[in-house]
């Protein structure tokens, strides 16, 4: 082998020790180890779907164009998920830097701003059509959307919630658990992963009101406490997505937009709000980690609110 096919190799070599591909794996392999499965494989997804592809068999120090690569996903994706993009490939560079002692001027990628949209919640009469439809089919589907009225209980919360964790005799749910359907790029597959809420706030306990013990209170005696809440088995799932499915044909049936599950914690956390809570209380019930994110989301949202206090004026 002559002295420039060495060169050549030997700088192979060294390219493939800082290939972003390389790098992006490494990271993965080191945050594996200190964070939820759930947020792993958002992690993964990420890397596969969005940076891989875009910057595989580059030499991560030499790559200038990060922000041309924003910019071009501010075309097709919303800046919640740029965000979230963003912020992943922001960690992988300082993980590199971190450990080979050096710069990649992390600082200069360009993060876009959240698009503020307005709050979607039910009408009051929206709500009062959807409660109604849902007490008259008296299935354990339809007193789940109940519940998370009044509850303000996120989708994979309550599918993950068993009777154990509902104590009729101090009138609390305790949530401890999430159920959610994670893709796995390599795998092409999904899998269905339960493990702890998003954060150590979301492990939490709700009051139960008047209005939903009763229906707690006669559906106790014909489930195990190992029977999950909507499937009423113990050994079966309701998936979040099926019951996003199932809360948009209840709408249709009802005569209502086909919303997003959300909206039932959005409708929930502003009733609140429009009778009087305070937002801590408000906050601790949600599941937020910090105080701030309700007030931001919630405290203005609603008009009728905004009105009433016009009015004093």
């Amino acid at each position: 082998m002559n002295v420039l096919n060495k060169l050549k190799k030997i700088i192979n070599k060294e390219d493939e020790k800082i290939n972003f591909e390389k790098i992006s794996g490494e990271w993965l392999n080191y945050k594996k180890i200190s964070i939820k499965s759930s947020t792993y494989y958002n992690y993964l997804f990420i890397v596969e779907r969005y940076l891989n592809p875009e910057f595989k068999g580059m030499n991560i120090e030499s790559i200038r164009n990060y922000n041309d690569y924003v910019r071009n996903l501010q075309k097709k994706l919303s800046s919640k998920t740029i965000r979230d993009i963003v912020n992943v490939l922001k960690a992988i560079l300082k993980y590199y830097e971190d450990e080979n002692d050096c710069i990649l001027q992390v600082k200069r990628i360009n993060i876009p701003k959240l698009e503020k949209k307005r709050l979607k919640i039910l009408s009051h009469k929206e709500k009062e059509r959807l409660e109604k439809y849902c007490f008259e089919k008296s299935t354990l589907k339809t007193y789940g959307i109940i519940m998370c009225l009044n509850t303000g209980m996120r989708v994979g919360e309550i599918c993950s919630l068993k009777w154990k964790n509902i104590d009729l005799e101090n009138r609390y749910i305790y949530v401890e658990n999430t159920v959610q359907r994670i893709y796995n790029e390599q795998e092409r597959n999904s899998n269905i992963i339960m493990g702890k809420p998003k954060s150590n706030c979301s492990i939490r306990s709700i009051p139960i009101n008047q209005k939903l013990y009763e229906i707690l209170k006669n559906l106790r005696k014909k489930y195990n406490d190992e029977d999950y809440f909507l499937s009423g088995k113990s050994n079966k799932i309701v998936e979040p997505r099926n019951y996003q499915y199932t809360l948009k044909s209840i709408l249709k049936k009802c005569k209502l937009k086909p919303y997003k599950f959300h909206i039932l914690r959005h409708t929930f956390a502003t009733n609140c709000i429009e009778v009087g809570m305070d937002a801590k209380s408000l906050s601790e019930i949600l599941g937020h980690s910090d105080v701030n994110i309700t007030l931001g989301i919630y405290v203005h949202s609603s008009d009728k609110i905004k009105k009433k206090y016009l009015e004093k004026i």
